[in-house]
């Protein structure tokens, strides 16, 4: 293992007058009475500077800072005077202008006039050994995508002279006016460094090589590579980790080096704005993550440092430093920002005194809980007053602190108000109505406006990219499963599924057999998933028939956007405007070998009466494919034609099929003759390709659904990569005996259930309705399941005079052409108060669902 390198930290203070809280010139005082060796005057006459000893640890680097602030601070005390360790103090005299002794300060005061004027501010500065200059030029170069990072972690400056500057870190703002201060220049070697400060002293620009003051460099004065982004720190903790996430990057940033590895190659004036961005966001807003594979993008906060921590878990783990760095990085994320605890200081009277106080506190070490005890819990946005989740809930976490990647959402809709949200709801209306935004409960019911609820959903990166992964492996598997229950049944053969699932009561219907070899069978699936807590999803079912939803994602953002254009999503949210040509993509990939270059994709109805005909008029319209019902084709020699008064006929190739098996085999076609064998004899004879496939029921059956794992092992040979709720067949004699045994704990499912229909939630149900269950489940074992409560995840939804905590759940769409291929339109769909059942046919609505990139 290679030696670890040293770590030093240069913090600067502010010295306040105890009695005023305002910044005291005084410096001169406090360092007569300090025996001068890890302490010096700065610019400012009411700034100190503390050096540490070089560390190899990080707990060595936290004694000396404790010390250093100790000193400091004891002989501040009898002189009337405290320390506060931040990027500003609130109170400032602008006309103070006394500059430290010495000709190098007068020279400055000189030269840049304003520019020192304004240097009532203090920042933290790290050192690790680089005795290379050459190493420490291309180590500069490689660290500067993730300073901004360091910065969010650190900003502690809201209040400039007097006021809310709007910014977490107005010190970065004054800072960057210096002519050689901000992100470093591109260059390549030392040598060329060095010729760029001889020219910038030669152009009278700076007077000598410490006016450098890029955000991260080779140090003016000794063998290290120097981080001068960050503002100074109250909390040793943030210092801390700071500390050891520089450490790494430096070393992981030589191994790089010494690997050959190309430079990152951002532009300058991007790595600009992302330290803006972190300068006004704080931890409290999306970063610009420049190292994207996409390009720059706005992420949250929480990401990035999820994402720079797994980057660095080696070199941390190497120095010993990954446990303390990890924990120090989560307590960061959880209690916010520096810069948003002077501001909730500042909010309990209005008073800057308060601020002061606060930060001369945390400055000293003295006790800051980490989570506010009970009688003064986390101040939510007034939207959720009363706001009380049970369970896991998606914004707000246990001690009522809305997590960071939602800190924005709820900031403008407090900005809105209830009230607001309520006129809003009714914009909603009136452009539903507008647009015929409708749904019905069944197919012969009235029509009723999509329920939407304007409180979007928010579903991470991280989370996506394991939702990408999970389900389109369970959609191979599914695919594998239906070509084989209607092919060879070897998996029954095996031993790995029973033979009972092979019939009608499951879904199972010859219709299946006909579907031509090669073609994808569940071309679009709907998955339904649930969560129990942040780092679990669960699929709860699957549908393979006709999974609805897709159109009515698309249209949920466009509503919200356009009657609450404040929630604009971020740059980073995945846009789902593109999803009709992923899909219509999909269905040429299923176009028949005889139909040629010219081929038609037709979306096949029921017609109006159906209860998601808006939906199908949508997904028509967006893809320029035709919209014909039954009644609109004709079946002539084996090939399916669109036949209406007017118009010539239209030969279809690919029927996009929204609506029910039996209802289309049923079905009498524009000569009045019923299709049903025609259709079939058109599938057998490959001149048309129904998609989703005929005799897919049997993969939307719930017992089915309990052996999905085993299918995964079995037809993929890998290991499942979402869970399942854990799922017992009542047809096996030893599971039915647990399920009668644990009815009243249990969710009870018919197998053809649909919609929600004849669910039985056993913690839920009364005596008598648990005795006919088990009842049913004695006399037809085999069509009943049985699965363990999932207690669901919660989300602010939007009930009139308050926002409530409503269970949700998440379909996902998979488009199977050549491969999966998981859609970005997600549908979240919202219970009703009280309920766990989220189906729209049991008064279930929806959200906007913003996936992040």
């Amino acid at each position: 293992m290679s030696v670890v390198a040293r770590i030093g930290v240069e913090e600067e203070f502010h010295v306040v007058d105890l009695a005023t809280r305002q910044a005291a010139p005084e410096v001169d005082a406090l360092l007569g009475r300090l025996d001068g060796e890890g302490f010096s005057a700065e610019l400012q006459r009411s700034l100190v500077e503390t050096n540490t000893s070089p560390c190899r640890t990080l707990d060595e680097l936290r004694t000396d800072l404790v010390r250093l602030r100790a000193e400091l601070a004891s002989a501040a005390d009898p002189l009337g005077l405290g320390i506060v360790a931040a990027g500003s103090v609130p109170l400032t005299n602008p006309a103070d202008n006394d500059v430290s002794h010495g000709d190098r300060y007068a020279h400055m005061q000189r030269e840049y006039q304003m520019l020192v004027r304004e240097q009532h501010i203090c920042g933290v500065q790290f050192h690790v050994d680089m005795p290379d200059r050459d190493l420490a030029i291309s180590v500069v170069q490689r660290i500067a995508p993730w300073l901004p990072v360091f910065l969010a972690l650190s900003a502690s400056s809201p209040y400039w002279q007097g006021a809310d500057s709007g910014y977490a870190s107005s010190r970065t703002l004054v800072w960057q006016r210096w002519p050689t201060a901000g992100p470093p220049a591109p260059m390549s070697s030392a040598a060329e460094y060095d010729a760029l400060i001889k020219a910038l002293v030669a152009s009278g620009t700076i007077s000598d090589p410490g006016m450098v003051y890029f955000d991260v460099r080779p140090s003016a004065h000794v063998p290290t590579v120097e981080l001068r982004v960050c503002d100074a720190c109250p909390s040793v903790d943030t210092v801390v980790v700071l500390a050891g996430l520089f450490r790494a990057l430096v070393s992981r940033a030589r191994d790089e080096h010494e690997a050959g590895a190309p430079m990152p190659g951002i532009r300058h004036e991007l790595l600009r704005a992302a330290t803006w961005r972190a300068a006004r966001s704080g931890l409290e807003s999306d970063l610009v993550d420049l190292n994207h594979e996409g390009g720059p993008a706005l992420v949250p906060v929480s990401s990035m440092v999820d994402t720079l921590l797994m980057t660095l878990r080696e070199p941390l783990e190497e120095a010993g430093d990954w446990a303390q760095v990890h924990e120090l990085a989560g307590a960061a994320l959880a209690r916010g920002s520096a810069a948003a605890r002077q501001r909730r200081s500042f909010g309990r009277r209005g008073e800057y005194r308060d601020v002061v106080d606060s930060l001369l506190a945390e400055t000293l070490g003295e006790p800051q809980p980490r989570t506010p005890p009970p009688s003064a819990p986390p101040r939510l946005p007034s939207v959720l007053g009363g706001y009380e989740p049970t369970g896991f809930d998606e914004v707000v976490a246990l001690g009522g602190r809305v997590l960071p990647h939602y800190g924005w959402l709820f900031r403008a809709l407090d900005r809105i108000g209830l009230d607001g949200i309520g006129l809003r709801e009714v914009e909603r209306d009136t452009e539903q109505r507008a647009r015929k935004v409708t749904f019905r409960v069944s197919d012969h019911g009235e029509d009723r406006l999509f329920p939407l609820d304007l409180i979007p959903r928010i579903v991470t990166a991280h989370d996506w990219t394991t939702l990408q992964a999970g389900l389109t492996q369970r959609v191979r598997a599914l695919e594998a499963f239906l070509a084989d229950i209607y092919g060879e049944q070897a998996a029954i053969a095996d031993g790995v599924l029973p033979a009972s699932l092979a019939t009608p009561e499951h879904g199972w219907s010859e219709h299946g057999k006909l579907a031509r070899p090669g073609l994808a069978r569940a071309a679009v699936s709907g998955i339904d998933l649930v969560r129990d807590h942040a780092e679990k999803w669960l699929v709860l079912e699957d549908n393979l028939r006709v999974p609805s939803g897709i159109g009515y994602a698309i249209t949920s953002r466009r509503l919200v956007r356009s009657v609450l254009p404040e929630l604009e999503p971020p740059a980073g949210v995945v846009p789902v405007e593109g999803v009709p040509e992923l899909l219509h993509k999909m269905l040429l990939d299923a176009m028949p070998p005889c139909a040629g270059p010219d081929g038609t994709v037709a979306l096949l109805s029921a017609g109006p009466i159906d209860s998601a005909y808006y939906e199908h008029q949508l997904l028509a319209e967006s893809m320029a494919a035709a919209l014909v019902t039954p009644q609109q084709i004709v079946v002539r020699d084996g090939v399916v034609w669109r036949c209406e008064r007017d118009r010539p006929a239209q030969r279809l190739d690919v029927l996009y099929r929204r609506m029910d098996e039996k209802n289309l085999l049923a079905a009498k076609g524009a000569d009045g003759q019923p299709l049903g064998e025609d259709i079939k004899a058109a599938i057998a004879g490959g001149t048309v390709s129904v998609v989703n496939a005929l005799g897919n029921g049997i993969g939307d059956d719930k017992a089915v659904y309990a052996y999905l794992p085993a299918m995964i092992t079995y037809y993929l040979g890998e290991r499942p990569l979402l869970a399942s709720v854990p799922t017992y067949h009542c047809a096996d004699p030893e599971q039915r005996a647990e399920v009668l045994a644990r009815v009243d704990e249990l969710v009870l499912k018919p197998v053809d259930g649909y919609g929600g229909a004849g669910i039985v939630i056993g913690p839920h149900a009364d005596p008598r309705t648990l005795a006919e269950v088990s009842e049913r489940i004695r006399a037809e074992p085999d069509r009943w399941v049985a699965q363990e409560l999932v207690r669901l995840s919660t989300h602010p939804t939007y009930a009139g005079d308050r926002i409530e905590p409503r269970a949700v759940d998440l379909r996902v769409f998979v488009f199977n052409g050549k491969s999966p291929e998981v859609a970005p339109a997600a549908l979240t769909r919202v219970a009703p108060s009280g309920s766990m059942i989220v189906n729209s046919s049991r008064g279930g609505g929806a959200k906007d669902t913003w996936i992040l990139r």
